[in-house]
C-alpha cells in the first residue's frame, strides 16, 4: 500500500528545514539539497511549492515577520511590556534575527521582493507610536519611525551580537536579566515625556 501524501506537511516541513537552513547559512551558503534532505522531500518540491531559493528564502523571512507582528504589537501604553515581549518572542525565536542579520547582509538597502507588506507591517507600529505621541504618552521628540527604529535595535542589538554582550557586560543570569533591566530602563527614557 503507498503512503498517504500530504502537500501541506510536506509544505510545513520544507518551510521549517528552511527556517533552520537560512538562519544556519544565509542565502548565498544555504542549499536546496540540504533543506530538501532535512524535510525529507523532493528537491523539485521545494521549487514546485516555493520558487527558487531567493523566493523561498523572502517567504521565510516575511512569513516569519507576521508573526512576529501578530505575536508582538507595539503597545504605548505599555512600552516595558513590549520590551519583555519582543525580547521573549526573540529568545524563543532566535532564527529570526538571524534571518534579518543574514538578509540585510546579503541584500543590503536593495528593495526587497516583500517590501510593501513589510511597510505595512511597520507601518501599524510607526502608527501604534504616533498614537502615543499624539495622547501624550510617548515623546514626541523624535519622528514616529525614528523612535520605532531606536527602540527595536535597543532590544535587538544583544541578540544580534552575543558576544559583544559577553564581553561588555558578561554572560551569567543574572548579567543578562540586568541587562533587560537596563534596555527596559532606556527604553522609558527614551518615550517619556
Amino acid at each position: 500500500m503507498a503512503a498517504v501524501r500530504d502537500p501541506e506537511a510536506t509544505r510545513a516541513r520544507i518551510f521549517e528545514a528552511a527556517v533552520a537552513e537560512f538562519a544556519q547559512h544565509g542565502v548565498a551558503g544555504a542549499r536546496i539539497d540540504r533543506i530538501a534532505a532535512a524535510a525529507k522531500a523532493n528537491k523539485q518540491l521545494i521549487y514546485a511549492y516555493f520558487g527558487n531559493k531567493a523566493e523561498l528564502f523572502s517567504q521565510v523571512v516575511g512569513r516569519c515577520m507576521v508573526d512576529l507582528a501578530a505575536a508582538v504589537p507595539v503597545d504605548p501604553d505599555d512600552i516595558d511590556g513590549w520590551v519583555d515581549r519582543l525580547l521573549d518572542y526573540h529568545a524563543a525565536h532566535p532564527e529570526l534575527l538571524r534571518l534579518l542579520f543574514w538578509e540585510g547582509i546579503e541584500y543590503g538597502t536593495a528593495e526587497l521582493p516583500d517590501e510593501p507588506v513589510r511597510q505595512d507591517h511597520y507601518a501599524r507600529k510607526v502608527a501604534a507610536i504616533a498614537d502615543g505621541q499624539a495622547t501624550g504618552v510617548v515623546t514626541d521628540a523624535f519622528p514616529p519611525g525614528d523612535l520605532v527604529f531606536l527602540l527595536i535595535a535597543l532590544v535587538n542589538w544583544s541578540i544580534v551580537v552575543p558576544q559583544m554582550r559577553r564581553i561588555l557586560t558578561g554572560d551569567e543570569d543574572t548579567d543578562r536579566a540586568r541587562l533587560r533591566a537596563s534596555i527596559k530602563e532606556a527604553a522609558r527614557r527614551l518615550t517619556a515625556r
